[in-house]
């Protein structure tokens, strides 16, 4: 048992979060994971399996053999990083930000970068990886690093902006490959870290509404370029097309919409209960593209019905407050927001992927944690369940 000290709390200005600096009486802080998160990731784990593996049988470009070795392999990342202690890390700027490079152009280094889907995101190393999924784990402790340096109160609007350019470098680098989709999730850690950071309200509606012109103009821009000249001078066909599908969703039945119709086939066939166990037809017979990545919720909706879908909802919500508590119960500014930014990511990746197979957001190539198929994304969300447990381990 280590020794005992005062609680002191440090209350987060403007964001009602209050961060435990110290222990409190009478819990001990050696080297104990946090079971209860560990279980809930077990508990997602072993649903996901089950998931995926009902959905690659008898789809010979997906490898159950490959999610199993991914899981395996995030195990020992997870154990690897639960004691290594993150500290170490927070005056380590400039080279998370140059690790951070050094992944995400890597796809761009001849011989050894792959383009697929119009994307420049693969490097073949004797087996393709994505390193945009690794460099999620940088950007978290990047944002963490500069932002935990303000102590909570980021007031200054020349520190807020610097703190955006900083935040802003993995994007503007992702875009070169491009890959919008892992963009955003960049930029949404950052915002959870912000928030959580201490930064002024009208900094963050001022960054916003700025975000949302941007956004506007671009569309705009894009629409008059299409009109006087066929095509789009910035997005892509598939993203507009993406866009018009969430706009209007029976404008083409077998093209662009085609994906979001058939998800809502699954999941609406599957009722209450669901088809059970492996009478997923919408996925079996082929009928849902992507159905292990993408659209791995159609398929459990489809198998389990509604209560299926419900138990994973309840999962994702005992993981989320879980990752609360040990976030609430850090002893340091880094701690709290490295929590918050994995916490902002896993939010963002389940509310768009189960909100595109409802209608509820745009068709991305988001995937979903614990659940989608595919080795280097499970292997990126056990390692943060290591620096979560870091976190605790070291409170």
């Amino acid at each position: 048992m280590a020794g005992y000290n005062d609680v002191s709390n440090l209350r987060v200005p403007d964001s009602g979060f209050t961060v435990n600096t110290g222990r409190s009486r009478g819990v001990a802080s050696g080297k104990v994971a946090p079971v209860q998160l560990l279980v809930v990731v077990a508990a997602l784990l072993i649903y996901g399996l089950v998931v995926v593996w009902s959905a690659v049988q008898g789809n010979p470009d997906f490898s159950f053999k490959k999610q199993l070795f991914g899981v395996a392999l995030g195990i020992v990342a997870m154990m690897v990083f639960q004691f290594f202690d993150y500290r170490r890390l927070a005056g380590m700027v400039p080279l998370l930000l140059i690790i951070n490079a050094v992944l995400i152009l890597s796809p761009h280094l001849p011989y050894i970068g792959v383009e697929a889907k119009g994307a420049r995101s693969w490097i073949n190393v004797g087996m393709q990886i994505q390193p945009g999924e690794f460099a999620k784990i940088t950007v978290i402790l990047l944002d963490a690093a500069v932002i935990s340096r303000y102590e909570g109160r980021l007031d200054s609007l020349k520190e807020y902006v610097k703190c955006l350019c900083i935040i802003a470098v993995p994007f503007v680098l992702i875009m070169t490959q491009p890959d919008l989709g892992t963009g955003t999730v960049y930029l949404i850690i950052g915002i959870f870290c912000l928030v959580m950071g201490g930064a002024r309200w009208r900094y963050l509606i001022g960054t916003l509404l700025v975000g949302v012109s941007l956004i506007a103009a671009v569309l705009i821009i894009d629409q008059v370029s299409f009109a006087s000249t066929g095509s789009y001078l910035i997005l892509d066909d598939y993203q507009h097309g993406r866009i018009n599908t969430f706009l209007d969703p029976t404008a083409d039945s077998s093209g662009d919409s085609y994906n979001f119709n058939q998800a809502l086939i699954a999941i609406g066939s599957g009722g209450l209960f669901g088809k059970g166990l492996g009478n997923a037809t919408q996925s079996s017979l082929g009928f849902l593209p992507e159905a292990p990545t993408d659209f791995i919720f159609c398929v459990l909706a489809e198998q389990f019905g509604f209560v299926g879908a419900l138990v994973l909802i309840v999962l994702y919500v005992l993981l989320v407050v879980n990752a609360i508590k040990i976030s609430k119960a850090s002893g340091d500014m880094f701690g709290t927001l490295i929590v918050m930014g994995i916490l902002g990511m896993w939010l963002f990746h389940i509310f768009e992927n189960i909100g595109m197979d409802i209608g509820l957001m745009p068709i991305t190539g988001i995937p979903l944690p614990f659940m989608s198929y595919g080795s280097s994304f499970m292997l990126v969300n056990l390692s943060l369940v290591g620096l979560i447990c870091s976190v605790y381990t070291h409170r």
